[in-house]
């Protein structure tokens, strides 16, 4: 890892493991649960990644030069209930990730300390990367929930399978290595 890169790399890192966390959860839902919204104030698996691809591809297009909610976003569609097949939604979620890969993939850490706006707040790049890895989680994590509900078969476990940590301790393949 450049060392003038390692703070994003880092950040970096840590989306691309949510992003494998949701592709693992998206895995194990049946097609016809993608569109599922359990009551009437839910989401959907794919209204989440149609809201995630949206997010990413506002606040990462031209991420250091424009606000990062973008006049083109339409954030209340996001949720709209409609129906996407599998192929749909990855296209989605592929399109957010290449974006947002592009902008990372351009920053150095000497950019952390620069600024941004976000609907004409201003930022740190380090304060919107936090900000956009914390919204990430959340929503990863809403995708694995509805996933586990609608899960077809027994569960692939993700992380630590229940009564694991002990045996997982021993051997934790899903760390991060020391960087040398």
């Amino acid at each position: 890892m450049k060392d003038d890169r390692k703070q994003i790399t880092e950040f970096w890192d840590e989306c691309v493991r949510y992003k494998l966390t949701a592709e693992k959860a998206f895995s194990q839902v049946p097609d016809d649960a993608l569109n599922r919204v359990l009551s009437s104030e839910g989401n959907s698996v794919a209204m989440l990644v149609r809201h995630l691809s949206g997010n990413m591809l506002s606040r990462f297009t031209d991420f250091l030069t424009s606000d990062g909610e973008k006049p083109w976003r339409d954030r209340d569609a996001e949720f709209l209930t409609r129906e996407y097949n599998r192929a749909e939604m990855l296209e989605l979620w592929e399109k957010g990730w290449a974006v947002m890969e592009w902008e990372y993939g351009a920053l150095t850490d000497a950019d952390l300390g620069k600024t941004i706006t976000i609907r004409g707040k201003v930022w740190t790049v380090h304060e919107a990367l936090a900000r956009s890895l914390a919204h990430l989680a959340y929503h990863v994590g809403q995708i694995v929930l509805l996933a586990r509900i609608f899960a077809a078969g027994d569960w692939q476990w993700i992380s630590i399978p229940k009564g694991m940590s002990g045996q997982y301790n021993q051997q934790p393949t899903m760390e991060k290595k020391p960087l040398p």
